[in-house]
């Protein structure tokens, strides 16, 4: 696992073809796939390394529906767009954040998307990892964000520029226009998961295939006072 970093001092990093070769078809990939999702007014961002550009052969295509779409209109895209889908799944972090659909596509692609109100900081953590629109994907522009090491990935001609958060975190909140709350949220997490090792999710349930996530979201909410709680707390 990547490793939170504190160094000082900027680092220029350079692609070399191959890695510029890599983040061209990744990012052609997940235009397709947004580009199925928008031609049904279903608005999506990707987020993380391709976003940034500092991609590797490890880096996934992470495709994210900011609102509360229904799970039918996405899974009916995906279906008529002949995109087959591997799993289902519903995941909570922690119960005091929001529950969310993840539809694995393959082994590295996958789209997601909120079952509940997502609270400023939960909708802000993509921002702060680099989100991309379809229309910045189709310019070629790629976006300042902070990867796993909690480096800031700022993107150059050449590849990109990367130094430490730590210690620099009203700076990065300004930079990427989120919330310092966001952002030592986030370094406190990413500080916290190096020294103790990462620790299981709050739920982490795989669909059937007759059932919605929906309906596993009402099960869920039945039988789970936190689940409930949290599915009624920002309404």
């Amino acid at each position: 696992m990547a490793k939170p970093q504190r160094r000082p001092e900027y680092r220029e990093v350079t692609y070399d073809a191959k890695r510029w070769d890599l983040l061209r078809r990744l990012r052609k990939k997940a235009t397709q796939l947004m580009e199925a999702l928008e031609k049904n007014h279903l608005e999506s961002i990707v987020h993380g390394s391709i976003a940034r550009g500092d991609v590797t052969a490890r880096s996934d295509i992470d495709i994210f529906l900011p609102y509360q779409p229904s799970s039918f209109s996405v899974e009916t895209v995906l279906e008529n767009a002949d995109i087959k889908v591997n799993r289902r799944r519903v995941v909570q972090a922690t119960p005091t954040y929001a529950m969310k659909a993840y539809v694995e596509l393959d082994e590295s692609t996958g789209v997601s998307f909120p079952l509940m109100t997502m609270r400023k900081v939960e909708r802000e953590f993509y921002k702060f990892g680099g989100e991309a629109t379809l229309e910045s994907l189709r310019k070629d522009l790629r976006v300042i964000g902070v990867d796993k090491r909690l480096m800031a990935i700022m993107p150059t001609d050449e590849g990109h520029r990367e130094s430490t958060i730590i210690g620099q975190e009203d700076h990065v909140a300004k930079l990427l226009e989120i919330s310092a709350e966001t952002v030592l949220d986030r370094v406190h997490a990413l500080l916290r998961r190096d020294r103790i090792g990462r620790t299981g999710v709050f739920i982490n349930m795989e669909l059937a295939e007759d059932e919605t996530f929906e309906m596993v979201l009402q099960r869920l909410a039945d039988q789970n006072p936190a689940v409930r709680r949290r599915l009624t707390a920002l309404h």
